[in-house]
This record gives C-alpha cells, structure tokens and sequence, in this order.
C-alpha cells in the first residue's frame, strides 16, 4: 500500500524525483528516478534495479538498460515520462494556483498530482508512492462552481482556497481548452469548457462531433453533454482509466519519436500499430489490422470535418506490460473552423493535404488495397454528408451550424464528400 500524501506545505523543490508505476494503483511499484538536466532544460530518467528485472520499457527508447536516460529535445523528459507532465492548461492552473517557487519542467511533473493521464506517476520517496496530494474529484453537482472558477483562472483572479480541489491539473487530454476532472457514475471522467471568444458553443459541437465519428465506425470516448447558463461543458469519459487501475499511454508524439520516425505522420502511425500491435500465437493479431483500417477512417473523417487540429499528441496508443500497443479510443475530434486545407499529420505522398486524393496515395501503409481504401472512403464520405441533421438532433443550434457550415461545407471540402457519398 502506498503511504498517505505529504503535507504540499513541506514540499521543497528538489533536482530529483521518484517515477512509480500505478497500473495497480493498490500495489505502486518503483521505476526509476527522474533527474533535472539543466542544459536541456529537461527530464531524465535512470531505472531502478528492481524494475531493470521485473519490468518493460516504457517506450520504445527506453530499453530496459542501466543508463541514465536524456531527453532527445530541449524541455521535455526522457520517453514515456514527457507525457506525464500536464498539458497548457495544467501548467497554467499550476502557475495561479500552487505559485511554486521555480518553474522547472519536474517540478510540473510533480504538481501534475495523483490524477495524471496514464499509469505513470511522480513521487517525493523511493520507499512509498507519495504523490503531490489533491482532494477527491468533484462530481456533477459540483459544474456550475467548476465553471465559475474556470473564469477566474482565464482572468487570472485568486481562487479560494476551500474550492481548489475543484481543479485538477494532471490531465494531459486537448492542450490549452479549459478542463477540471470529475467523477461521473463512479468513473473519472474529463470536464471540458468553451474558451473566451469561442465563434460557437464548441463543448457541444465535440460532443456532436464524436457521435457522427461513431457513425462512421470509428470508435471514440464517450461524451456527454453538460447544460450550463450559457452554452455547455462536455464530459469526456477517461479511456486510461478500467475500474481501479491504469492504462499505460504515449501520445502519438512520443510513440513515433521513441520508434525513431522523423515524420509525425498517419501512415507512420499505421505502421507502428502494424510492428508493434498485441501478438497471438506468435503472430499480430487480427486486431492490429483492424485498428491500421480504423486509423484511415479517422484520417478521412478528419480531413471531410475540417478537423485540421488532429496534432500527433491528439492521438493515444494504450501500451500493456509486453510494450504492445492498440489503438486508443478517438477524442478531440471536431471542425476547426480555420478552412487551412492541410492537416497536421502527414496524410500522404502530397504530405499534409486535405485531400482524399492525398489520403489514398498511401493506403498501403494502412494494410488496405485499393479497392477496400475506396469502400472505407465511400463509408466515411456517406456519414460526414449529414453532418448538419446529426449535429441539428444533437442540439446544436442553426446559428452555430451556419457558422460551421462556412468552413465544413466551403466547396473544397463538399465536392469531395459528395463525389463519394453518392
């Protein structure tokens, strides 16, 4: 069991911290120690024995070897460990709330808390899993009070002390957007919110977004939509998260970076998934296949949305204790509204083009012929054609849709849908 959390108040920043290992958060188990590098401005990583014989590597550029790990780039950590730190939007809540006395990149690892995406977690001792302590999460009743404080934060307003258990700033979903975690039917879910300036009640349109992507048969984190006195908040329910334990994650970032792949690309990440997926009786599984045909459906979903902010760290691969990967389920999927016509993955032999020209000049890539590449197109294209209706069912008001429907129905991205819906 681990040990109860240290008094925050007692909490000197030090060079050196502890990583710990919470698949089974009941039975913490130590990893390795993290160390500031100061040229870098980053985090390194050095196993511990006990984890060098019993453990895996946590991606791929983190053999189970006795060496002290560096970070490949300036400000960020070794691997696996850069995708515990907490996203824009935690390092600001960090930054007003906690005002620790330095800035460095593992002391937001430590602040990150208990509540971190994945299985990963930062510690002050070798002897005891002891995190930077943080209150139980906030439930339903609790939205319009998290909404409230969301507004201080953006504006910079101090939050008193009594409601700080109402942010949470470890989860690394979605960047920069406003979030706070909560506990809905006894499950942790992430609590996203609309953003100053916002053209369109954004929440709901991602929660419109993610159940035409279902549609097309593309499986995705469930959403709910959270009515708040002016627009929504949308629950996205943690996918690295079953029952009481932890799912090990890397970020398609990291995963394609720790593999050695120069490229940020769909077709890199369709690979990876085809080396790397689970293997059954010696060989990888049909899901592996499954998963590198689902990975297209959601490029071309993307690309006929106008979703252009599908970034490498907006797509996850949940990892088991053999470094084997699948797919995780898709989140942050909705218009960008920017009209950019490029994407910000690489889709194909004309790079990031939004185009299914571009999408099926590597369909190879994905384990599809052509002819399955074009049916997965049709699919998708027949779907994403009766946006405006789903999103109308799903409450999006016609105003909201109008707004959209200037970028999503603009004709470089209508003639190609409709030239394969029909």
């Amino acid at each position: 069991m681990s040990a109860p959390p240290f008094d925050l108040s007692t909490y000197v920043p030090s060079d050196t911290l502890y990583l710990w290992w919470l698949s089974r958060p009941e039975r913490p188990v130590f990893v390795g120690v993290l160390q500031t590098v100061r040229a870098m401005q980053g985090v390194s990583l050095r196993y511990a024995p006990g984890w060098l014989q019993n453990g895996f590597a946590l991606s791929e550029d983190l053999p189970l070897i006795d060496m002290e790990f560096l970070p490949a780039e300036k400000q960020t950590a070794a691997g696996a460990v850069d995708d515990a730190r907490p996203d824009r939007w935690g390092e600001r809540v960090i930054r007003l709330l906690d005002k620790p006395p330095r800035l460095s990149l593992l002391d937001y690892l430590f602040y990150a808390g208990d509540e971190r995406f994945g299985a990963l977690g930062v510690s002050v001792s070798t002897d005891d899993y002891r995190p930077r302590p943080l209150g139980p999460l906030p439930n339903l009743s609790d939205v319009k009070a998290i909404a409230t404080l969301v507004k201080k934060i953006i504006a910079g307003e101090p939050v008193p002390p009594e409601q700080r258990r109402l942010i949470a700033p470890g989860v690394t979903l979605g960047g920069a957007r406003p979030k706070a975690l909560l506990t809905l039917d006894d499950h942790p879910w992430v609590l996203k919110f609309a953003e100053p300036g916002d053209a369109v009640d954004t929440p709901l349109v991602e929660h419109a977004t993610m159940t035409l992507a279902a549609r097309a048969g593309i499986r995705v984190a469930e959403t709910r939509p959270i009515a708040l006195p002016k627009g929504h908040a949308v629950a996205v329910k943690r996918f690295d998260r079953v029952g009481t334990g932890r799912r090990h994650a890397l970020s398609a970032r990291v995963a394609l970076k720790a593999a050695g792949e120069p490229t940020m690309g769909y077709p890199e990440l369709a690979q990876l998934l085809r080396r790397r997926g689970v293997v059954n009786g010696g060989r990888r599984s049909e899901q592996a296949r499954e998963q590198m045909c689902e990975l297209f459906r959601r490029m071309v979903f993307n690309i006929l949305i106008d979703n252009t902010d599908d970034h490498e760290k907006n797509h996850t691969l949940l990892v088991n204790d053999r470094g084997e990967v699948t797919l995780s389920p898709a989140y942050d999927v909705l218009p960008s509204g920017q009209g950019l016509g490029y994407q910000q993955m690489r889709v194909g032999a004309e790079m990031a083009d939004s185009t299914l020209v571009n999408a099926l000049s590597e369909a190879s890539q994905f384990g599809l012929k052509a002819a399955e590449a074009m049916q997965q197109v049709r699919g998708v294209a027949a779907v994403v054609e009766g946006w405006k209706k789903h999103f109308a069912a799903a409450g999006v008001t016609p105003a909201d849709i109008a707004t959209l429907a200037q970028q999503t129905d603009r004709p470089f991205l209508a003639e190609q849908r409709s030239a394969q819906s029909r």
